[in-house]
């Protein structure tokens, strides 16, 4: 019985870490770690490159805006873009509603 219940609780430990990598990693937060162990074609070195980049030249506002950091083409873009974001919170703000 006690085998089971360990068996249980890994599984659903296991589950809670896939949906939890189902949402989409924020570029502007995300660590060098986190960007290459989510994002496909980005090893440890791009991703430090990523995370520099984003240091020394602010926010990125697009996902599309990787590019500009050195070794990261558009077909990478392309093969990450369901699977990162650049986050609500750096989005444009929209007009105010009019009374």
């Amino acid at each position: 019985m006690n085998k089971f219940i360990r068996l249980i609780v890994s599984l659903l430990f296991a589950l809670g870490s896939a949906l939890a990598l189902a949402e989409p990693l924020d570029i502007n937060t995300a660590s060098a770690e986190q960007l290459s162990q989510v994002m496909v074609g980005v090893g440890k070195v791009k991703a430090a490159a990523i995370v520099k980049d984003r240091e020394q030249n602010g926010h990125f506002k697009s996902v599309d805006d990787l590019t500009r950091v050195k070794g990261v083409k558009a077909n990478t873009v392309e093969k990450n873009r369901d699977k990162i974001t650049v986050g609500q919170a750096n989005a444009e703000p929209s007009e105010p509603a009019r009374k």
